[in-house]
Order: C-alpha cells, then structure tokens, then sequence
C-alpha cells in the first residue's frame, strides 16, 4: 500500500484524497447534519462537542505534540486545531514534513526512545507494535472519564475502519484518520470514440486498453516499478483473482491465482501500458491521466480530487470513476488502505493525547474536514453534501463501493506483518520482470515468494 507503505498513493505533497454511481445504491442515508450549509460548521460542531459526556477540560494546560507527513489529512486538520485547544485547554504543536522524509525519520526517532511525539501518523503497525512503539488503546476507550462511546459511536465508521486498528487477540493500537481503495479511472471520450462501455471484468479491460491504444494514449496506466511502494494495484489483481499476498506467515504469491493475477497485470501493460511503464510509480500514473495521455487508469481513489481540478487536470469533464474490475464468477477485491495515528507508548501526556484523536476522529471533525475533500472514515461524512461537491459525488461513490468490497483481513495480513517491506519488495520486483517480458509469471512469482519467505524466516 505503499504510501510509505500502507498507503495506496505515497503521494508527498500533491493532494490525495479518493474515490461508481450514487452513495443511495451503497445504501447510505444522509444524516441530518450531513446537509447543513457550510457556515453552520463550527457553531454546529461547538453543539456536538457539548453533547459528549466527556470533560474536555480535564487536561487543559497540557501540551501535545502531533507529528506527520504533509497530506490531506494534515492540511484538513490543522486549520482545526485552534478550535481544540478552546475546547480542551490542550495546546498542540505541530511537526509535518515531506512524507519521504517523515517514514524515514520516525521509526528512528521511536527507536531511540524518543518522548516526542505524543501522537503521529504511522503505517508499519506490525513493526510499530511488535517494537513497543505503540501505546495499546483499549483501557483508553473502556475508560468513561475518556471516551463516551455512544457519543463517538463506532457503528458510523466505515467497516474497513472498524477492522483494520484490531490485531488478533482484540487490542486496538491506532486510530483510522483516512480511507482510499484502489479504483479504476477512465477517459470516457477515449472510451467514446471506439463506443465501448466501461470495462467490468479484466477481460474486458484487456480488451478495451488494447482497443483505445494509440500512438498517444496508452490504454492503461498503473504502476510497475520494482519496489514495494508500487504494489497496490498488482495486489487488488491478486486478491480479485482470488489469492493472497501473506497465508499463514509466509508469502503465497507463488500461487496458481496469483500466478494468473499477474499474468493479466503483465498482460495489460506489456500489450497496452505507456512507453517505460516499468519505472512507473503513483505520480506517473496519475500525471499520465491528468494529461489525457492514458485512456485508463488504476490507482488510489484518492486521486479523485486532482483529477476534478480544473487547475491540476485536463480529463475533468470526461473523467469516470468506477469500480475494480473482477473475474468472471467473482466479486472484486481491490487493495485497501487507512492510514492511521497512534499515541507514542514513552509520552508523557498519553491521556491527552488520546482525547485529541478522540476529538480528531469524532463526527463534528470529520464532517469538517471531509468538506475539504477529505477522505475521512465515517459514513456520515462520506455521505455529506460537503465531502461530494469538494470529491465529487461519482468519484466518492465508487470510494465507496471499493471500500466495501475489500478485505480487510487480506490487506492487514501483508499491511501489518514486520516484513511486510521485504515481502512487497520481492513481489514488485517479479511483477515487473513480467511486465517487461523478462520471466513469465510462473517463474517470477516462484522466484519472489522464495526471497519474501527468506526475508520472512530471517
């Protein structure tokens, strides 16, 4: 997922936000503060906030320091901040940098022991949990000085959200801040003009990005670099066909399915990918749409707000949004991500901590924020009026839909594993000798799950 690495986009400073056809067919009911105009935010949120059996005051004078990359959810939420510190007496400093540079810097930092920071954006669970760098949540949550869970009402998180925070034995070490799935995106005008429909299965996707090519549009546009941050489309081929990335704790890539999977992935971009596909990451792939130099393209949903910027992109008139396509007889499975934020287990203000991201990942903030475009992870916001105009209603539809075909348990199990690295490192690395015709998938795939396992095994 490799946004660092449980992203889907990895994407550093251009927005990133996410992604077929009407939230009524998700079944998705506005709630009533959904539909409020925009100017009632704050005065409204104030009323929610008041509404909490929780003493928001009981840390005021504390200060907290939040730390992250420079991302949607960053610029969302710290226009926020005043706000919090008037509600809680809680004063937050903040601490974001370049997303390269944050993944880098952090886990030396907690590894050093490092008081600071108190709460932090985090993607390698696994490695953060198994080297103790994570404060565990659950007494947090049970403890009714802290959280009044009827106010903070879990069931309005996405299902993918309540999921994915939850290791094996229940203990819960993050909190879910965004939402993305990996989406298909289309040039409905290159479509058009051979009248062909949106493709549903990978046949016809094969079919249809051979059939729009030409000498300058490639069909298709995903990712294909050897390295691991490139993995989240290949990944959503492998568990639509019906395979794993990570069984029983070793990689399962090598796998009849995956095997297939990736063939067809080989396939599409060999046969109709732009020129020098194999070096491509989330950014080529999304400028190759925004520029209308590719009819299709599959990547994270949260490029739906650069793709509807009139500003940023020349597709945004014909710009689709649809959902992962499947194999025949099966229901799709595309990759999904949340990138989360967790509380540092050597703070000092741990108990403020918590009560930010409370705060951070309640209902009011989140509509807040979700009308900036933010891929929050409530239905409430994705199902405001604020969220679709600033995403788009088509786009966040489909998000929608993607999300809630995924599994949760297949992402969490190569997402959250302490090799995970290594693991997708490995897999790129054989998906792209396919794509550029190097092995065949039988052999590449054999090949990628021995060193992932080796990795695995130490």
């Amino acid at each position: 997922m490799a946004r660092g690495e449980n992203s889907l986009s990895g994407r550093v400073p251009a927005s990133r936000r996410s992604f077929v056809k009407g939230l009524g067919a998700a079944g998705i009911v506005l709630p009533a503060l959904a539909i409020l105009p925009r100017w009632s935010f704050a005065e409204d949120a104030a009323a929610m906030y008041a509404d909490a059996a929780i003493d928001w005051k009981q840390f005021a004078g504390q200060t907290i320091t939040l730390a992250g990359a420079i991302h949607p959810w960053s610029n969302a939420i710290t226009p926020l901040l005043p706000d919090f510190t008037k509600l809680t007496g809680i004063s937050v400093v903040t601490d974001f940098q370049l997303e390269t540079s944050f993944l880098g810097a952090l886990p030396i930092k907690l590894a050093r022991g490092s008081r600071t920071p108190d709460v932090f954006m985090f993607l390698t669970y696994g490695q953060g949990i198994s080297a103790g760098w994570l404060e565990p949540l659950n007494a947090y949550y049970s403890d009714r000085s802290l959280t009044d869970l009827a106010w903070y009402d879990e069931s309005d998180l996405l299902k993918t959200a309540r999921a994915f925070p939850l290791w094996p034995d229940g203990e819960r070490y993050a909190f879910p801040i965004t939402s993305e799935a990996v989406t298909l995106f289309i040039n409905s005008d290159a479509l058009a003009a051979k009248n062909l429909p949106v493709p549903q299965t990978f046949d016809e996707l094969l079919a249809t990005a051979k059939a729009v090519k030409t000498s300058e549009m490639s069909g298709i546009a995903m990712r294909a670099q050897a390295s691991g941050n490139s993995s989240t489309a290949a990944m959503s081929f492998v568990f639509s066909y019906g395979g794993a990335m990570v069984k029983d704790n070793k990689a399962a890539f090598a796998s009849p399915e995956a095997i297939a999977a990736v063939e067809m992935y080989g396939q599409l971009l060999s046969q109709a990918g732009p020129v020098g596909v194999g070096s491509y990451e989330w950014y080529q792939v999304l400028d190759d749409f925004l520029q209308g130099r590719t009819a299709m393209a599959i990547d994270s949903s949260n490029f739906a707000t650069d793709i509807s910027d009139p500003a940023k992109s020349r597709v945004t008139k014909q710009a689709e949004f649809a959902a992962f396509p499947y194999v025949a007889s099966r229901t799709p499975v595309p990759f999904m991500s949340h990138w989360q934020a967790c509380i540092n287990s050597k703070s000092r203000n741990k108990r403020a901590a918590f009560l930010f991201l409370l705060w951070a990942t309640s209902k009011p903030t989140s509509l807040q924020t979700a009308a900036t475009g933010l891929a929050t992870t409530r239905l409430s916001a994705w199902s405001s009026e604020g969220f679709k105009k600033a995403f788009g209603p088509q786009a966040a539809a489909a998000a929608l839909t993607n999300l809630q075909n995924a599994d949760v348990e297949r992402a969490k199990a190569i997402l959250f594993h302490p090799q995970s690295r290594p693991i997708q490192d490995a897999f790129m690395i054989g998906v792209n000798e396919v794509v550029s015709g190097a092995k065949s998938a039988e052999s590449a795939m054999t090949a990628a799950a021995e060193k992932a396992n080796a990795a695995i095994r130490g």
